[in-house]
């Protein structure tokens, strides 16, 4: 055997060693995940595909979509008990995400997750809801809106990704939704990213807040570093900028009540490329700027917050 060909045998042994660990590693970390974080409510099936739901209050139906990364925790983590005094509180884990599976392995779109939870809300006698969404959440509550109008009452949109944006697509997102090279990523990642990344990835969505404390330990991260999560969660990312380029053609024909909350200190989505532009394109769109506030603010401007939903209920009431 020539050197060559010994050193291309010691690659590939060390290559399938690499593989074999990755892989049992992955498989080890998603079972734990899991058993860490079961569904912390009940599962619906619509048309045979399950949907992860929390349901909690008593009063008008609220349904909460969480954003890109997000699960129901991010809302059951402190939101929800202060608002079951007083509304039905219905929280989805979206396609892919938490304990819902994904629909497909690409090309799910907004209309297609609108219509699953939309469908899971029906099934549960959710009655004409308000539907509060949060960043990613936020373009799927729109989508609910302009694809089902007749069923809810008015949406509450948390720094919601409304409109296309400039600048280039994320790399790291576009490899991630790619077939082939997008599992062998997404195992990889899901096997070796490290507990300090996640946190830092954590913090970085606060900002310029800090954190509540204990919602790291609360919010169930290693669910979103399982390679299916990752995978759908980078399609979706991938994807939305087109998707919303034609859903916004549809916001001028919206008359039902639209309560816009942003930080005026985000970062993360830009308060004047979405919400600005939604509360100038939507007459029934009420924009609230939050100065100093960044990405979450239902966590840092709760008080704001639940003023939006009982704004938005108010006005729905009067139509």
């Amino acid at each position: 055997m020539t050197l060559f060909a010994r050193l291309a045998f010691g690659l590939l042994v060390l290559v399938l060693i690499f593989a074999l660990v990755t892989l049992w590693r992955v498989n080890k970390r998603v079972a734990e995940a899991e058993r860490a974080f079961p569904p912390e409510g009940a599962m619906i099936q619509v048309a045979g595909h399950p949907v992860h739901y929390v349901q909690r209050g008593t009063g008008p139906d609220l349904v909460l979509i969480h954003g890109a990364s997000g699960n129901t925790r991010d809302f059951t983590f402190s939101l929800v008990d202060q608002l079951t005094d007083r509304y039905r509180v219905t929280v989805f884990d979206r396609p892919g995400l938490g304990h819902t599976p994904r629909l497909a392995a690409r090309g799910v779109t907004l209309k297609d997750q609108a219509d699953l939870l939309v469908a899971a809300a029906q099934a549960l006698d959710v009655d004409q809801p308000i539907v509060l969404g949060q960043s990613f959440g936020g373009a799927v509550a729109m989508a609910w809106a302009v694809h089902h109008p007749g069923e809810l009452r008015a949406v509450v949109n948390l720094a919601g990704a409304t409109y296309p944006w400039p600048g280039e697509l994320d790399r790291f997102y576009s490899l991630l939704a790619r077939p082939v090279i997008g599992p062998v990523i997404a195992h990889i990642v899901g096997a070796w990213v490290s507990e300090d990344y996640i946190q830092r990835a954590i913090e970085g969505v606060f900002l310029p807040q800090n954190e509540p404390s204990g919602y790291s330990e609360y919010i169930g991260a290693p669910l979103v570093a399982r390679p299916r999560s990752l995978m759908a969660n980078a399609q979706q990312r991938t994807d939305l900028r087109a998707e919303l380029r034609e859903q916004s053609k549809h916001y001028p024909d919206l008359t039902l009540p639209i309560e816009i909350l942003h930080g005026e200190a985000d970062e993360i989505v830009s308060l004047r490329i979405h919400s600005e532009a939604l509360a100038r394109g939507v007459p029934s769109a009420h924009l609230t700027p939050l100065p100093g506030i960044g990405h979450m603010p239902h966590h840092v401007a709760q008080p704001q917050v639940i003023a939006a939903i009982d704004r938005a209920a108010a006005r729905s009431a009067q139509r």
